[in-house]
């Protein structure tokens, strides 16, 4: 049995990922399944003026990015966000974040999956069990490209996304022949509390940084690259959510029975009868590529919370070909797998599922807040942005209802856990 420390030894080195790559990871982790749902229900939501909405969002979040960008350069650590809180505050507390990050992306990562393969099916017109297929091929390519490397990962990444962007700046364009300036009047239809309530949903829209704060030690020079690729990364998100956003507005591409599909409509509108073919295609690499971000942080969080004697110590089992997780990802497998049974029981719906893991997201951003508060002293940057962040998170877990049950419960399990840990090694010294 091994002890409850979570100061431990991270995975061997496998790749030496250049900006490139690392901007692609970033957008990759960052612009997901959000994009095909909410500028059509924003707009729904606060009409044209959402667009402010989204505008101030992209400003908001840039804080929350270059904190985790700042703390991955200073302590780079397969723990990510858990390592960072371990460092600041006390190895438990880092365990607990742990448990909060590790528990949220095995939920997030078949939603993901599953909002993908909805919309795939929905353009090619397959049915549900086609739905589950789709799911498991997405979930396939995440674990199988994290299991062979991340040398591997970074170039499917980088192709996903350079295929993603062009699609969307094609679907953007093609737009522009059927914008009309009319859709914008009136212009704040709900008031300015709509504005307000827009932001909230946005707010997932731009979660993601923490996912690659896992894997920092990969990068070919994280102390050059990490900061700017953040930036980079940043600004190429925020330029596609606008403009998307933009377009939608303008082609007034939202309303009954389209608001949750508003991306599909406008590139009905851009494309003609090979929309829904395009439409398709797009929502495919959409998700596929937050999947393998996700899949590889929890991985690897796997493997330090593992090496550090808070899960089975069997799970930080390496490849011995490529040393990657294997024993994670395997774990995640099977995770995935039990939760893809129950969706398809149809005992809880997919939006049900959406919900769960927001509280545990914001209270891992907030443990890397808080950790920036305190790593971070003497860089001024740092300080700023983290305090921002931290207030911008605290505000946000003001709204997420009753889905804080559940850190309740992980806490609870994550304690329990503990407990037996602790007097399992009690007893051995003992004897």
């Amino acid at each position: 049995m091994k002890s409850t420390n979570f100061n431990t030894k991270s995975i061997p080195k496998t790749a030496s990922l250049n900006l490139r790559q690392i901007i692609a990871l970033y957008i990759g982790s960052v612009l997901g399944s959000g994009i095909l749902l909410l500028p059509g229900l924003t707009a729904d939501l606060a009409g044209p003026a959402s667009l402010l909405a989204w505008i101030i969002m992209s400003f908001l979040a840039v804080p929350m990015a270059l904190t985790m960008g700042l703390l991955s350069v200073r302590f780079p650590h397969a723990g990510g966000v858990s390592h960072f809180v371990s460092t600041a505050l006390n190895p438990a507390i880092g365990s607990l974040v742990g448990y909060f990050f590790l528990i949220s992306a095995i939920m997030a990562v078949p939603i993901i999956a599953l909002t993908g393969a909805g919309y795939v099916c929905s353009a090619f017109g397959f049915g549900e069990s086609a739905r589950l297929t789709i799911t498991l091929l997405i979930l396939a390519i995440g674990i199988g490209s994290n299991y062979f490397g991340m040398k591997l990962t970074g170039q499917v990444q980088l192709a996903v996304v350079i295929a993603t962007i062009v699609i969307l700046i094609g679907a953007v364009f093609g737009s522009l022949q059927n914008f009309d300036s009319v859709n914008l009047t009136p212009f704040l239809p709900n008031g300015w509390m709509s504005v307000g309530s827009a932001a909230t949903l946005i707010f997932w829209c731009f979660l993601g940084w923490e996912a690659i704060s896992h894997v920092t030690e990969e990068f070919e020079n994280p102390e050059r690259d990490v900061v700017k690729g953040t930036v980079i990364a940043s600004v190429i998100i925020s330029i596609l959510y606008i403009a998307t956003v933009c377009a939608v507005i303008g082609t007034h591409s939202y309303g009954p029975g389209i608001s949750d599909v508003s991306l599909i409509h406008l590139i009905g509108i851009s494309t003609g009868s090979q929309g829904m073919f395009i439409a398709g295609f797009i929502t495919l690499f959409i998700t596929i590529a937050p999947s393998i971000a996700y899949i590889g942080a929890a991985s690897r969080l796997t493997f330090t919370l593992a090496q550090s004697g808070n899960i089975p110590f069997v799970l930080s089992r390496l490849s011995p070909r490529f040393h990657t997780p294997s024993a994670g990802l395997a774990f995640l497998s099977l995770c995935f797998i039990i939760i893809l049974i129950i969706y398809s029981t149809g005992i809880v719906s997919l939006s049900f599922l959406i919900q769960i893991p927001n509280a545990t997201f914001i209270l891992t951003y907030m443990g890397g807040c808080i950790s920036g508060l305190i790593l971070l002293q003497g860089n001024r940057l740092g300080i700023i942005v983290s305090s921002v962040s931290l207030f911008l998170t605290g505000t946000i877990l003001l709204f997420v209802g009753w889905a804080i049950i559940w850190p309740v419960i992980i806490t609870i399990v994550w304690a329990f856990y503990r407990w037996i840990t602790l007097r399992t090694i009690h007893i051995q010294n003992l004897r």
